[in-house]
Formats: structure tokens, C-alpha cells, sequence
């Protein structure tokens, strides 16, 4: 692949670590003090769940979500380690899949909201386009200690 400026490898790296800073920031605008103490995220998503147009919607999220509000609002912890690790490289097919897999779980619950499912179909693009170009390859740890090669 010819390119300006980076070869086909590093510009996949920089889709990676553009994602990673992309998960980063979803995890630093949360209040993670009103999800952990005041319930507002669980709580947010139970209105948007309630109003869903997809049963399995509503009803998955009363017997997953609702009976453990503590437990489900460490998922804000999971956006900050899918910001690191794809930042720096360390776990990236791992840290790719699990960012594909929380996109669609989140398109799925916005269904109807049209700027999320376009953020979230987007993160999902490029999670895809990442995981299959092996964006692990260049400027990774897990390049660095050999992983996944």
C-alpha cells in the first residue's frame, strides 16, 4: 500500500489509537460518582430501556440490568480499559472485540437516538476495520513483547 506520509501499518495504528482516545473520552465525560452512588446511569438507561421499541430490549435489561445497578455500573471502568489498551497496544484483538461487542450493545439500546447510533456505528467500523488489519502490529505493546503475532 502506498500512502503520504505513513506506510499502511502505522496509519492503521493511528485508527487504533484515535479509537482508543475516542473510549477515553467517553469514559471521562461520565459522572462516575452519580453511577456508583446515585444510580443515574443504570437509571438513565432503565428509561431508555423501559421506552424501547424491542421487547427482548426492555425485558433483557429488567433481568440483567435492574437486580444488579452496583455491578453494571463498573461498565464505565470498562470504557476507560478499552481507552488504555488500545491506546497503548497491550491486548489490542482483545480490547477490539470487547469494544465491537459494548458498540453493538450500545446501538442496540439507542436505537432510536440517531447522533449515538452514529458514534457507535462508527467506533464499530473502526473496531472491525482494526481487528482485521491487525492494528496490533505497529507502535504496541503488543508488538513490543511479541503478542499476538
Amino acid at each position: 500500500m502506498q500512502t503520504i506520509w505513513l506506510g499502511g501499518a502505522e496509519w492503521v495504528a493511528v485508527l487504533r489509537i484515535g479509537l482508543g482516545l475516542w473510549w477515553l473520552e467517553s469514559w471521562r465525560h461520565k459522572d462516575r460518582k452519580g453511577w456508583f452512588e446515585r444510580g443515574t446511569g443504570i437509571a438513565w438507561a432503565a428509561d431508555i430501556a423501559g421506552k424501547h421499541r424491542w421487547g427482548v430490549v426492555r425485558t433483557g435489561f429488567r433481568r440483567v440490568v435492574e437486580p444488579r445497578p452496583k455491578l453494571i455500573a463498573y461498565v464505565v471502568y470498562a470504557e476507560l480499559a478499552l481507552g488504555l489498551g488500545l491506546v497503548t497496544g497491550f491486548l489490542t484483538p482483545v480490547a477490539l472485540v470487547a469494544g465491537l461487542l459494548l458498540n453493538l450493545l450500545y446501538l442496540t439500546l439507542m436505537i432510536h437516538d440517531w447522533a449515538e447510533q452514529g458514534q457507535n456505528a462508527m467506533m464499530a467500523l473502526i473496531s472491525l476495520v482494526a481487528l482485521f488489519a491487525m492494528a496490533w502490529q505497529t507502535w504496541s505493546l503488543d508488538a513490543a513483547f511479541g503478542l499476538f503475532l
